[in-house]
């Protein structure tokens, strides 16, 4: 196979940062061809420097696609050349129809120059047909689930024609039968004759799809492989990723002192008021001092609404009945500051969404939840601020030049360290942690897992809601499985299989 892309000596630096050092990097047509790494290492920079994202002229080295050096200094450039990107957060407008969000800024003009609506609706349905999606081209993007949005955005992308399709980290929001189904389109792809590059964390995945892996650790490319001639195991992957090996993904559970009773909730259900659909229906679960309890079901099944409904975010769910104690006495979590007040803390599933404000510096986003800690009179203390939130930030391990780097410019394990960082300082009794480890590499779960263990032995309580069912089995010392809005049982830590957990979580 001859190559259709070679990136040489590709270097990118950002203001204390150089992301990319001399990064070389080669694909050949026709493979699946997996950048792994972990979070920082520089793999969605490299693929940023390719689209035109990072323009032609703010990083030096060379492009070199399909035999000729390219200069890509926006977007359009690397579409026009047939390179297509699709990010782990998608670009769909959810109020416009599947049809228009695919020919969006491409769009089908007739001979007058004006929108061809029936013929785009056309196209629409030939390029959702390649990507085996069977729906309603004129179905608005807001009623799609996130696998199905994530085919209308490689419909979108192959309607420009792309030869080459850059896939950043396109399974870390599915569930498995939709990370199935993708992972399947790809190898349909690559037979059609599409090159594709993934960015992905979930090492079976990449061990199950790629002829090609490449490594990158710190900015520097450190080597590739062949999986035909010279495969790689999982266990020599994570070692040139982190650059030490790692003998256990999950680290030892100091033993646990738990203690009383600090959330119980009874009797919890609610609604949707946008729609009146029941969403849960009849919750009842406590967590002790010390634990960590998870939290497991399959997509849909209600856990994150949970949550929210429990720290307080009363606009999107309407608490129909139910109760809430803690330390034994009820109380109203009507709002989130109630919920701050009443020690619980939410760390959300969408920490660039509504966990962090990027543009801002760490110290900024770690003081958010805590302000009047950090007052004298009416104004804030900065002098005691940036004493107070170095220390919090080398105590849980945070990796950057200063507190005052904007998070915007953080590994995605930095960031969710950041958000960790925020409530922590908050102190909290009960922390609800919601998909703390989606879209960050093993080394900085490992990191997470060590905080959730630190906090638990500190006699905080912790509730896990994890959508990766090992990370539930080796961390929690009880499960609670969830299905459709319910709650469909417990299991102990001995008890609790894959197999148990599964048949519970399809229960209802």
């Amino acid at each position: 196979m001859k190559t259709i892309l070679e990136m040489r000596q590709i270097t990118k630096e950002f203001p204390g940062v150089k992301a990319l050092d001399e990064v070389n990097f080669q694909v050949r047509e026709g493979e699946i061809h997996c950048l792994v790494g972990e979070n920082g290492a520089g793999k969605s920079t490299l693929m940023k420097v390719l689209s035109g994202v990072h323009p032609y002229g703010s990083y030096t080295g060379d492009i070199v696609y399909d035999g000729e050096v390219k200069k890509f200094y926006r977007v359009n450039d690397s579409e026009s050349a047939g390179i297509g990107i699709i990010y782990q957060e998608l670009a769909l407008i959810p109020e416009l129809s599947v049809y228009e969000n695919i020919y969006f800024g491409n769009e089908v003009l007739n001979q007058r120059g004006l929108i061809d609506w029936n013929l785009t609706r056309q196209k629409a349905e030939a390029v959702l047909a390649k990507v085996g999606l069977n729906i309603n081209p004129e179905t608005k993007i807001k009623f799609l689930g996130v696998g199905q949005q994530q085919l209308v955005e490689i419909a979108k992308a192959l309607s420009k024609d792309a030869r080459l399709l850059i896939l950043d980290e396109p399974t870390a929001a599915l569930n498995d039968t939709d990370s199935d189904h993708l992972l399947k389109l790809m190898t349909q792809l690559k037979e059609q004759g599409v090159t594709l590059i993934m960015i992905s964390h979930k090492l079976k995945e990449v061990m199950e799809i790629a002829d090609s892996i490449t490594i990158l650790r710190d900015g520097h490319t450190i080597r590739s492989f062949d999986q035909a001639v010279e495969p790689v195991t999982i266990s020599q992957m994570i070692q040139l990723m982190v650059g030490r090996e790692i003998k256990n993904i999950y680290p030892p559970r100091p033993k646990p002192q738990i203690g009383k009773d600090v959330l119980e909730v009874s009797n919890w259900t609610a609604e949707q008021p946008s729609t009146g659909r029941v969403i849960l229906r009849d919750i009842s679960f406590h967590v002790r001092q010390g634990e960590v309890v998870g939290i497991a079901g399959l997509m849909g099944a209600g856990r994150t609404e949970l949550a929210l409904s429990l720290f307080g975010n009363t606009p999107d769910y309407r608490l129909l009945s139910g109760e809430v104690k803690v330390d034994g006495v009820e109380v109203k979590l009507t709002n989130t500051r109630k919920a701050i007040e009443h020690g619980l803390a939410y760390l959300t599933e969408d920490r660039k969404g509504n966990g962090l404000i990027l543009i801002q510096d760490i110290k900024y986003n770690m003081s958010l939840a805590n302000l009047d800690e950090l007052k004298e009179g009416i104004s804030l203390n900065e002098d005691k601020e940036i004493r107070v939130m170095q220390e919090l930030s080398d105590s849980i391990g945070i990796k950057a030049p200063s507190i005052e780097q904007k998070v915007l410019n953080l590994s995605g394990g930095n960031q969710q360290k950041v958000v960790i960082g925020k409530w922590m300082f908050a102190e909290p009794e009960i922390l609800i942690l919601d998909e703390p480890t989606r879209g960050i590499d093993v080394g900085a779960k490992y990191e997470i897992y060590q905080l959730i263990y630190r906090l638990a032995s500190e006699g905080k309580s912790v509730v896990l809601i994890s959508s990766e069912l090992p990370e539930i089995l080796n961390l929690c010392d009880r499960i609670y499985v969830m299905s459709a809005g319910r709650m469909a049982g417990e299991l102990s830590r001995e008890e609790a299989t894959d197999v148990k957990v599964m048949e519970l979580a399809t229960r209802y």
